[in-house]
């Protein structure tokens, strides 16, 4: 500890895990004999789960952005990337925008950087492919997408035509799906702007490399969503591959080509590369091994949770010893509280307690009207369930104000006709990734 018997907390990450530990400890340990700082190369952070509503026009991009220094008013913000970490001497390098180097001391660190865009080796410039992982991204694909319809229905060439109206999203997880039926939902909205287009033109493919899509989520969810994507004509193309972009057109691994005006790129989330330049145990995978107390294996005062954490699953380790927690927002959220117990429980020198969520799958969501739940067991489906998914992410935005604009703007969007309006995107994509990679290579992880 320090020679004042203050406990230096540095969390790094702002994501939902990062945001709701640093909230809950603030509150437990209300300054007594502690100083956290958290470090994350935003002064925001925006809340993942409903991005996609966003790039759909539902959700007022702003209403999802909080401002980490007014929820963690009685935490120290630092706007930048761990570059280097050391376990050992309790020292972490903090790369921040001007190009400056801040060294920061601490006693108990805590791993909530999230993961990073896995990129497959694809032929063909990234500028080619489009991404709702970030607020700026999701504002620009939905840019994107209006324009597309928009120049379809002003070109008179039938092949070009075609092109413009079909979209592939490669990658079928959560969160590929959540994309893909948010955005389908926003084209056959634009498309009766355009008395020139039928909904019928409009192509949708879905590219997954496993053998299902939600493979993270329980099968009988997995195959109910794949017969509703399959009910609005969806095409998925399971055990295969993106191998090159370019010139409008996409080539899978299983030699098909499509032509395609847009490629939405939602491959599955990897280790975060910053993890490489820390000395704390990693996995095979490059992830962060941690207990079912989310404390790092093997190492005292370190803790990490989230997508940057592999953390045994207890509800699931007696069908199968290896089961880890899935990346889904309901992980996230409890164990950002358990997280905070346990770093006041280490301070305090009690007892920690091991994580265990009851797994229930989140919620598919195959369209606007059309979703369905698995809950505890118990099937929902249509408006409810799609009521029960919202309210579940909106009651954890931090803020009264933020949940009630998105209350009372979302509703609406759910009986009538949302307001489109096409801005000029300027052509380029914006892309920005939430957690940089490191620069060096240092490479001084232990890996087993």
């Amino acid at each position: 500890m320090s020679t004042q018997n203050i406990t230096r907390i540095l969390i790094v990450g702002g994501g939902t895990v990062g945001v709701g530990t640093a909230a809950r400890l603030q509150s437990q340990l209300n300054g007594r004999h502690a100083r956290i700082t958290l470090v994350n190369p935003l002064p925001h952070m925006a809340y993942r789960p409903l991005l996609p509503e966003v790039a759909a026009g539902l959700i007022d991009p702003n209403d999802l952005v909080v401002p980490l220094r007014k929820v963690l008013r009685k935490c120290e913000v630092v706007v930048g990337t761990v570059t280097r970490l050391e376990h050992a001497t309790r020292r972490a390098w903090v790369g921040t925008p001007d190009g400056e180097v801040t060294e920061l001391d601490y006693d108990i660190v805590v791993m909530t950087a999230g993961s990073s865009v896995r990129e497959q080796p694809v032929t063909g410039g990234a500028g080619q492919r489009r991404s709702c992982k970030t607020l700026t991204e999701a504002t620009y694909l939905r840019d994107h997408v209006l324009s597309r319809i928009a120049e379809a229905a002003a070109t008179t060439d039938a092949g070009e035509r075609r092109r413009l109206l079909t979209f592939v999203l490669v990658g079928g997880g959560y969160e590929g799906m959540e994309c893909l039926t948010e955005l389908d939902d926003l084209v056959r909205f634009a498309v009766g702007r355009h008395p020139g287009i039928v909904p019928g033109e409009v192509t949708w493919a879905v590219v997954e490399e496993s053998e299902r899509i939600l493979r993270d989520a329980g099968s009988k969810h997995a195959v109910r969503t794949l017969e509703r994507l399959a009910g609005r004509g969806v095409r998925v193309y399971l055990n295969t591959t993106a191998e090159a972009t370019g010139d409008g057109h996409l080539t899978l691994s299983d030699g098909t080509e499509v032509a395609a005006g847009t490629v939405i790129w939602n491959a599955p989330s990897a280790a975060n590369p910053m993890l490489l330049d820390t000395d704390l145990p990693l996995d095979a995978r490059g992830r962060l091994r941690c207990t079912s107390t989310l404390q790092v294996a093997g190492e005292s005062g370190a803790f990490g949770a989230g997508d940057i954490a592999v953390v045994p699953d207890l509800t699931r380790v007696d069908d199968d010893p290896s089961a880890v927690c899935r990346a889904t927002a309901l992980h996230a959220h409890a164990q950002a509280k358990v997280l905070a117990d346990n770093v006041e429980s280490a301070i305090a020198g009690t007892a920690l307690r091991q994580y265990h969520q009851p797994n229930a799958d989140a919620g598919a969501n195959p369209g606007l009207y059309r979703s369905f739940a698995e809950v505890r067991g118990g099937g929902v489906e249509g408006g409810k369930a799609r009521l029960l998914h919202w309210a579940y992410h909106v009651a954890r935005i931090p803020g009264l104000s933020r949940k009630t604009r998105i209350f009372s703007g979302r509703l609406p969007g759910q009986r009538f006709r949302r307001h489109l309006v096409e801005r000029s995107i300027g052509g380029g994509s914006a892309t920005v990734h939430e957690m940089p990679a490191p620069s060096g290579d240092a490479g001084r992880a232990k890996a087993s």
